[in-house]
């Protein structure tokens, strides 16, 4: 098996692991108020979130930062809660382009945190490959490609659920917020840091 195709893997396996099911949360909530017509501000999501988990291991591998893994472990499902309760406490509005640049913001720095929850497996495996620069990137393609499966995935469940089941937008977006709300909180209290 080539670098390449290694920690590609590695990457895309990362986030469709169903033992480690919080970065597919994530996704759930970020995209879940979205439809097809939105492909544009998703990829751009997507993206952001991509950069900033590429950048916390970039800091991480060499040694830039180093943060207590607790606090991550804990600090991971709290960006899943956050943006659930953002869908929830807007569900009501139709459009987010007021919010969108927070979002960016935010979606950026919640990526910065889940690469970190990630840096300590990431810096055992990248001994392996000559470039760690290479590794992060190839690793990076991975997580982003699967990033964007989870994410189609999710937008045909919700035109499903909205255009054949009927469910209104407003309310699809309230029940799925609310179900990963009612999954992170025993993520959270297990992972306490107090």
């Amino acid at each position: 098996m080539s670098e390449f195709t290694y920690f590609f893997k590695e990457g895309f396996f990362h986030v469709l692991d169903w033992q480690a099911y919080d970065h597919v949360l994530f996704f759930i909530v970020l995209v879940i108020a979205y439809t097809f017509d939105d492909w544009k501000r998703i990829l751009m999501l997507v993206s952001l979130f991509t950069l900033g988990h590429t950048g916390s291991l970039f800091l991480a591998v060499y040694n830039v930062i180093s943060v207590n893994s607790k606090l991550i472990e804990f600090l991971i499902p709290i960006t899943i809660l956050a943006t659930a309760l953002f869908n929830v406490l807007t569900a009501k509005k139709t459009t987010k382009q007021n919010k969108i640049g927070i979002l960016y913001i935010t979606t950026a720095f919640f990526g910065l945190i889940h690469g970190l929850g990630f840096s300590g497996y990431f810096r055992m495996i990248s001994s392996i490959g000559d470039s760690k620069v290479l590794a992060i990137l190839e690793f990076a393609l991975g997580i982003e490609v699967s990033q964007i499966i989870v994410v189609i995935m999710v937008l045909v469940v919700s035109f499903i659920a909205q255009t054949i089941l009927r469910f209104s937008k407003r309310d699809w977006v309230l029940v799925v917020s609310s179900i990963v709300i009612g999954m992170v909180i025993p993520m959270i209290i297990n992972n306490r840091i107090w």
